[in-house]
């Protein structure tokens, strides 16, 4: 499976960009903009929004492509519900399988998209 950044770096060799100037154009050091592409790193939802731009590439893929879980969305929920915390700890004693929990979601009538 392709990651975030294997994704970031093909485009840019793709479009003939070099780092430095990938770099420039999202508003990052050279450093960052590699550690990014090496996984070590994870860019911000406007760096994100930044790079697709840069990249003329589809912001949903790139967001689709970050693996990184949402801790401090997952932490603020848990602390203003606690059932919600409740919920995220069965999800991981039961091992829930990601690809049935979004199967679920998608097509649970109170969230199904309009």
């Amino acid at each position: 499976m392709e990651t975030l950044g294997t994704f970031i770096r093909r485009a840019r060799d793709q479009k003939d960009i070099s780092l430095r100037e990938f770099a420039r154009r999202v508003g990052v050091s050279p450093a960052f903009a590699s550690d990014i592409e090496l996984g070590r790193r994870f860019p911000s939802d406007d760096m994100l929004e930044k790079i697709a731009d840069v990249l003329d590439s589809e912001l949903t893929t790139l967001r689709k492509l970050d693996t990184r879980a949402p801790v401090d969305d997952l932490k603020r929920l848990s602390e203003a519900d606690p059932t919600f915390g409740v919920a995220f700890r069965t999800l991981v004693e039961r091992k829930v399988d990601p690809e049935d929990l979004l199967a679920w979601v998608q097509g649970h009538p109170k969230h199904k998209r309009s």
